[in-house]
């Protein structure tokens, strides 16, 4: 695979059932699309060119090769907005983008290497098998470089690609229309799959067939929805072709990896139109269960609080309005491989989102919470995210107002003036008597709003209102003991 070139049209993949479905790339055609072009000389196109990368580009000219930006920084540039990443495409395989090659000669009988010569450093080679190639320009600047390709082997989630020539045959492979075009370092975009008027009309379609460019490739189907949201003008003027694709390739999506799905799938919840393209993702294609989402997931509360906060809001906050239990939440959990910050925040909304709701317009609610929260963090140590992130995020869930909001991610918490050692300084027993303790002072603490001192509080320790648990947990600790030593 690696240096062998492939300069062929092709029409479609056929599948190859087996062990594993795979597909094959099958027949190749002669026919040649005069692509349409199109020049820009725009403030962000010509801000891209820093003194590194004119030196990049004279390199590559000047061995003969061609090198343009590509894809997802070419449809930006055309919007007028300034990529913050630009990927480069090449007709230089790996090797030829390492070594000077002299056309005349065979590869066998390459001088000298091409980025060594040129003092310029090679990174991350990982991607070389694909194609891609890492380098750094005096030392001030990194391009990903990647040769033009096919894809000859696909199973769904990767491909085994092939090295070619030819920009036709590598726009042909790549996913949406809006994403095929190329760019030349005179500002002229190579347009061979009518990428350009797509974007124009905010027409979101896949190059070609979109049957074979979803079976390459199931994540796909959600790259899809995440640009739809991203570029559309109507989130829900959808092509019925496109969507009927989906809707028959969908249970690809069951081989694919939770932290892939999960990466789109949270970009979606809080992106552009994220109300509506969920909609059409769980009602119209039947996405939910794929997705680890309760089946019959009904959408509206999402749709208010995406329309109230986005894009001010946590996705699994937005996600929280689907699920009626923690166990639902488990099984999303188990299919996207949550952050314990954001399983810890579905739960938390979920557990309080009915008291929450009582209480939407008492600032003194959530501080309270707020308060609990963080007490509680003492004891388990698990401050992945911090307690008022997440108070801030079910205030949201529950509609609060924005003053409330504002007022209580300024609001500086006071602190519980009482600590363990203070009550073993005052001859409580260590043990879980101390927590007892802890807990009923806490509580007369959190009654006074806050105000009752330490000195106050510790003539509390010996209240009736622990004294009794105290007893019991005496009885509890004498029985055991009996049962010790009857068993000895």
């Amino acid at each position: 695979m690696k240096g062998r070139l492939l300069n062929c049209f092709l029409t479609q993949c056929r599948i190859i059932t087996g062990r594993k479905s795979k597909l094959i790339v099958p027949q190749m055609i002669s026919e040649r699309i005069v692509p349409i072009t199109r020049k820009i000389d725009t403030p962000q196109f010509r801000a891209l060119f820093t003194p590194e990368l004119n030196k990049l580009n004279d390199l590559f000219v000047k061995n003969k090769f061609q090198l343009r930006m590509a894809g997802g920084a070419v449809r930006d540039l055309l919007m007028g907005i300034k990529p913050v990443d630009v990927d480069f495409a090449t007709n230089a395989t790996p090797e030829e983008m390492k070594a000077n090659v002299d056309r005349s000669i065979s590869a066998e009988k390459i001088k000298c290497e091409m980025f060594t010569r040129e003092e310029v450093r090679m990174l991350n080679k990982n991607g070389e098998e694909h194609g891609t190639v890492t380098c750094r320009i005096d030392d001030k600047e990194n391009f990903e470089i990647t040769t033009l390709r096919i894809d000859i082997l696909c199973d769904g989630r990767r491909a085994e690609v092939e090295f070619t020539t030819d920009w036709q045959l590598d726009a042909n492979r790549r996913d949406l229309t809006v994403n095929s075009l190329f760019l030349d370092f005179d500002g002229t975009v190579i347009d061979y799959f009518g990428g350009i008027n797509d974007l124009e009309n905010r027409r979101i379609i896949f190059v070609g067939d979109a049957n074979q460019r979803i079976q390459e490739d199931y994540l796909r189907i959600l790259r899809y929805f995440r640009f739809f949201g991203r570029l559309a003008l109507d989130g829900k003027r959808h092509e019925k072709s496109t969507l009927e694709a989906i809707t028959i390739n969908k249970d690809g999506l069951k081989d694919i990896s939770g932290e892939r799905i999960w990466m789109e799938l949270k970009k979606i919840c809080v992106g552009r139109l994220g109300g509506d393209v969920l909609t059409t993702m769980l009602q119209q294609c039947g996405l939910a269960s794929l997705l680890g989402l309760p089946e019959n997931a009904e959408t509206s509360y999402f749709c208010i609080l995406y329309e109230r906060f986005s894009p001010n809001i946590e996705a699994m906050t937005l996600l929280s309005s689907l699920f009626t239990d923690i166990e639902q939440i488990e099984v999303f959990h188990q299919r996207c491989k949550l952050s314990y910050a954001e399983k810890s925040l579905a739960e938390f909304i979920l557990n309080l989102r009915d008291q929450a709701k009582e209480n939407s317009c008492s600032i003194l609610y959530f501080q309270n919470v707020l308060l609990h929260e963080e007490r509680l963090h003492k004891f388990t140590r698990k401050k992945v995210q911090t307690t008022r992130e997440k108070v801030i995020e079910l205030a949201k869930y529950v509609m609060a107002e924005d003053k409330l909001i504002n007022e209580l991610s300024m609001w500086e918490a006071p602190v519980f003036p009482v600590g363990g050692v203070d009550l073993l300084r005052n001859k409580v027993p260590s043990g879980p008597v101390v927590k007892l303790i802890l807990d009923h002072l806490f509580k007369l603490w959190i009654e006074s709003q806050w105000t009752l001192s330490k000195e106050e509080l510790l003539k509390h320790i010996n209240d009736n209102e622990w004294g009794e648990e105290k007893r019991l947990e005496k009885l509890k600790r004498r029985h055991s003991s009996a049962d010790r030593q009857e068993v000895l």
